[in-house]
C-alpha cells in the first residue's frame, strides 16, 4: 500500500481528529467552522413559528432574513438567488478564518474529510443517505462528472429532451464526438396556455424513445426545464426507466431549495443540481445525489467492468473509500463556500421545505393568474396545472411577434429601470423541428416574495405592454 494509501486509510480510525496543536493554533474548539451564529448575531426561532400565528407574519419574517436591494424587486432567482443574513455572516466569518489560519485546517474543519459533518447535517433534508450526496460547485459540475465518467461506446443511446440547459448538452455533445454516442433528443408536449397537458404525455413521449431505440444505456432530463419552467413527473420517468433497466441522470437546477424532494422516493441514479439558485447558497456551490454508491449500474450494465469513472476526483485511485469520497475531493476546496451552503440548506430545514414549496407554488399560480387576466393574448409556457407547474413562469406579452428577441431584451430593461422589477429574458424551440427560437421572457417567485410584488410586477408588466404597442 502506497503512503497516501496508507495516510487516507488512518482516517477511518481517527475520523474526525481534534488536533492538540491546531487547538492551540487557533485557540478555539473545532465546532467553529460550524456555521453557526454566535450570540451576537440575529437568529430566528423558526419552531416558534411553527406553533401558531399569523401566516403573513410567517412569512415576512421570512423576508426579513435577506438583505436584497429595497429599490428593486429580484424576480429572477432562476439565474441566482441572494444569501440569507444569518448565512452570509457565518460565510464571512468562514472566510476570515481561513484567511487567518491557512493552513490550520484540521484545527476548523474538525478533522479530513472536512465536508462529512456538513453532508451529514443535509442529506435527510433531501430524502438521501450521508453517502449518496456529494457537494459539488455547481450543476454543470455534477452533470459533466456523471456523463464524462459513464463508460460509453460506440452505438450506445442516450435519451435527452430538446428542452436541456448546455449543463446537459455540452457533456453530452463531448460523448457523441468522443465515443460514437448516438444523442437522442425527445420532443416535449407544447404549451402555450389553452393546450391540454397532463404528466402521461410527458411519460408517453419517453416511452415511445424507448421503444424505438434498442440501446438506450442512459436518460437524461430536466426535473424542471429552465426555458419553460416545466415540472417533468421525474419519479414516473424513473420507473418507467427501471423498466428498461436503464440509469436516470436529473437535471435539478431548478429545484434544490425551490421542491421538497425526496431522492429515494424519485429513484433517479443520478442527481445534480445547484446551490446559488433556489436554495440560496454561495456561487460555485451545488448538490450531486448518487444513489447507493452506483451500484444498480452493475445490474443495467452487466457487460461492463468499471460503468462509472471517476473523471474529477483526487480519490479515484481509493475504491475502498466509496463513492461519496472518492468523488467529493478534488484538490483544496472552497469550505467555507461548502459551510454556507450546508447553513442554508439546515435553515431551509427549519423553515420547512414542504412549506417553502408550497408558498412558492402558491406564488406562481398567482402570477400566472394575473398574467392571464392583465393579457389574455399572451402565451403562457409554463403549465397551471398540478405536478407540472414550478416557481418559473415563462410567457411572451406579444403573440404575433415571438421570434423578436430585440423587442423582448427592451421589454426587460425597461422593466428594470422604469419599474424596478428584474426578471430575465429566454429562448427555446417550442417544437423540435422549428427553424427560430421562440422567445419569452421568464419571471421566478421565491420565499422571500410576497402577493404585493406578484401583483405589482403584473400591474408593471401590463403597463409597460401598452406602452410599447402604442409606441
Amino acid at each position: 500500500m502506497s503512503h497516501s494509501d496508507t495516510d487516507l486509510t488512518n482516517y477511518k480510525r481517527r475520523q474526525f481528529l481534534k488536533t492538540t496543536t491546531g487547538l492551540a493554533v487557533a485557540g478555539v474548539g473545532s465546532t467553529l467552522f460550524s456555521g453557526q451564529a454566535s450570540a451576537t448575531e440575529e437568529t430566528t426561532d423558526w419552531s416558534s413559528f411553527h406553533s401558531g400565528g399569523n401566516e403573513a407574519d410567517f412569512w415576512r419574517e421570512v423576508k426579513r432574513q435577506f438583505i436584497l436591494d429595497d429599490n428593486s424587486t429580484y424576480m429572477n432567482i432562476g439565474t441566482t438567488g441572494s444569501m440569507p443574513k444569518p448565512v452570509l455572516q457565518a460565510y464571512d466569518k468562514n472566510n476570515r478564518t481561513v484567511a487567518k489560519h491557512p493552513w490550520d485546517m484540521d484545527g476548523k474543519f474538525g478533522g479530513w474529510p472536512y465536508v462529512s459533518e456538513m453532508v451529514e447535517s443535509i442529506a435527510a433534508g433531501f430524502g438521501a443517505d450521508p453517502h449518496e450526496i456529494i457537494l459539488s460547485r455547481n450543476t454543470t459540475d455534477g452533470m459533466c462528472s456523471i456523463i464524462n465518467g459513464l463508460h460509453f461506446e460506440p452505438g450506445d443511446v442516450i435519451l435527452t429532451t430538446h428542452h436541456e440547459h448546455v449543463a446537459a448538452t455540452s457533456p453530452l455533445n463531448v460523448v457523441k464526438q468522443r465515443y460514437g454516442v448516438e444523442v437522442v433528443e425527445v420532443e416535449l408536449p407544447a404549451y402555450t396556455g389553452t393546450e391540454t397537458v397532463s404528466e402521461q404525455d410527458y411519460v408517453r413521449a419517453f416511452r415511445k424513445a424507448l421503444n424505438a431505440y434498442s440501446n438506450v444505456r442512459l436518460i437524461v432530463f430536466s426535473h424542471i426545464t429552465y426555458k419553460t419552467g416545466t415540472r417533468l413527473p421525474a419519479k414516473k420517468i424513473c420507473k418507467l426507466a427501471k423498466k428498461y433497466a436503464v440509469p436516470t441522470l436529473v437535471d435539478g437546477a431548478h429545484t434544490i431549495g425551490m421542491l421538497d424532494l425526496d431522492f429515494h422516493d424519485i429513484d433517479c441514479d443520478f442527481y445534480a443540481g445547484s446551490g446559488h439558485k433556489w436554495q440560496c447558497g454561495p456561487g460555485a456551490t451545488g448538490i450531486l445525489y448518487v444513489r447507493d454508491n452506483a451500484t444498480r449500474l452493475d445490474e443495467y450494465w452487466p457487460d461492463c467492468d468499471n460503468p462509472l469513472w471517476y473523471v474529477n476526483s483526487s480519490l479515484s485511485h481509493a475504491g475502498y473509500l466509496g463513492t461519496q469520497l472518492q468523488m467529493q475531493y478534488i484538490g483544496n476546496d472552497n469550505y467555507p463556500a461548502k459551510q454556507a451552503l450546508a447553513d442554508s440548506c439546515k435553515m431551509w430545514d427549519e423553515i420547512g421545505r414542504r412549506r417553502i414549496e408550497s408558498r412558492v407554488l402558491y406564488l406562481s399560480k398567482l402570477c400566472k393568474s394575473q398574467l392571464s387576466d392583465a393579457l389574455p393574448q399572451a402565451l403562457i409556457f409554463s403549465p397551471d396545472v398540478e405536478g407540472l407547474d414550478s416557481g418559473l413562469t415563462t410567457f411572451n406579452p406579444f403573440p404575433l411577434d415571438v421570434n423578436n428577441g430585440d423587442r423582448l431584451t427592451l421589454f426587460r430593461d425597461r422593466l428594470r429601470e422604469e419599474y424596478g422589477y428584474i426578471i430575465r429574458t429566454t429562448n427555446f424551440k417550442l417544437y423540435l423541428e422549428d427553424d427560430e427560437a421562440t422567445q419569452a421572457l421568464r419571471i421566478s417567485t421565491h420565499l422571500f416574495h410576497d402577493e404585493k410584488d406578484v401583483k405589482g410586477l403584473v400591474k408593471a408588466i401590463k403597463h409597460l405592454y401598452k406602452d410599447m404597442i402604442q409606441a
